[in-house]
């Protein structure tokens, strides 16, 4: 049996920086990961880029059931936090968006995450099969009987999302082991699969609306085969959209007094021809085979159409999430009411934690998520 002061199970980004952080306060860390290689998500975050902050970072681009727990842990490792730590290791770093922070190439983070974690044991292609805590201790089994055994377990092994890089439920299980309750996990910033447009519009992309409740997103929207993507959606996702959601494809204007103008302006154009000034050839095709000049529509059937431009409702039964191989994020995970909001400790055994994606909290589209992962782990009582 090894004997460590700390062990991380998982060798994400949470993980990775909690391990760096008891490397400086020299405590022994062991991290026992599934994968073959750690950080492997960061490395490929950001399309190779890793946007791995966002200076806009606070409890309102955080979801779960109890967002604002995440306002202690951001208070304390700020965006500017993670730029310095950054720049700490020489890191060439760019803004590609306001407030969006990037690594000119992903692999320099994941560099200095082992840096920082140099004097740690690494365990790769390591399953963790059991955890028992007996007289104060954890003791860790793994794959071939092996045993670890420490004072303080964290527990960073991620969500269900980004599937094809390998994930595991085994947080959850240990989770439930220790009587923590589990949000049940969805995928979120994904894709959605929906059947309201037709496939020919695959590859368009054009800026949008989206209204779920009293919260409106503003971002573009892409038509795919199966159904909707882009960044609009992928930010719907990651919310309460579950219950449905509306779209507003010409978002800033009132499309009927618009189409009445026009109607005044352009009386002799055909209705596709003018929508096509707000919008793509083949959606305005889409939205009205009217071949008809503008002037001879009435009003009432410009108004239904101004519905069906800007009030697209889809229900739950107009669309499913599509799925977790596709996800760059998970909702749900381990309920943030049995966890210190201060140190990431569980209420229910001293000595364990819970850091990352593997919370109950999903971030927003934006460098919001890595920089959870960087805020937990930094809010871990090491």
């Amino acid at each position: 049996m090894q004997e460590f002061d700390i062990i991380i199970i998982g060798a994400g980004a949470s993980g990775m920086f909690a391990a760096g952080r008891a490397m400086r306060a020299k405590k022994s860390v062991c991290i026992l990961d599934m994968g073959l290689t750690p950080a492997r998500r960061v490395a490929v975050s950001g399309g190779g880029k890793c946007n791995f902050t966002n200076m806009h970072a606070d409890t309102s681009h955080y979801f779960g059931e109890n967002p604002n727990f995440t306002r202690s842990a951001l208070t304390r490792f700020t965006p500017a936090d993670a730029v310095n730590w950054v720049k700490s290791h020489k890191i060439p770093i760019h803004e590609k968006a306001p407030g969006q922070f990037f690594a000119d190439d992903a692999q320099h983070i994941v560099t200095a995450l082992l840096s920082d974690a140099h004097s740690a044991k690494i365990f790769q292609n390591t399953t963790v099969t059991a955890v028992e805590k007996t007289d104060n201790k954890f003791i860790v089994t793994t794959t071939e009987h092996k045993k670890f055994t420490s004072t303080k377990l964290i527990i960073a092994t991620g969500g269900m999302s980004y599937a094809p890089l390998g994930v595991s439920d085994i947080g959850y299980k240990i989770a439930k082991q220790f009587g923590h309750k589990i949000i049940p996990p969805r995928p979120a910033l994904c894709g959605i699969k929906a059947k309201i447009f037709d496939t020919s519009l695959a590859g368009i992309s054009i800026p949008v609306e989206i209204i779920i409740g009293r919260e409106k997103i503003r971002d573009d929207m892409l038509f795919t085969h199966f159904g909707l993507g882009g960044p609009a959606i992928y930010r719907t996702t990651v919310r309460d959209c579950m219950s449905g959601f509306t779209i507003n494809l010409m978002p800033g204007i009132d499309a009927y007094d618009w189409l009445r103008e026009q109607k005044k302006q352009h009386g002799r154009k055909q209705l596709k021809t003018i929508l096509t000034t707000k919008l793509p050839n083949k959606l305005a095709e889409f939205l009205t085979h009217d071949t008809r000049n503008i002037a001879d529509i009435r009003d009432i059937e410009l108004q239904g159409l101004t519905t069906r431009i800007q009030q697209i409702n889809l229900t739950p039964t107009d669309f499913s999430l599509f799925g977790f191989a596709g996800a760059e994020v998970t909702r749900g995970g381990v309920s943030t009411t049995q966890i210190s909001s201060k140190t990431m400790e569980s209420k229910l055994c001293p000595g364990l934690y819970f850091i990352g994606e593997c919370v109950d909290i999903a971030g927003d589209l934006g460098g919001y998520n890595l920089h959870w992962a960087w805020a937990s782990a930094n809010a871990v009582e090491i």
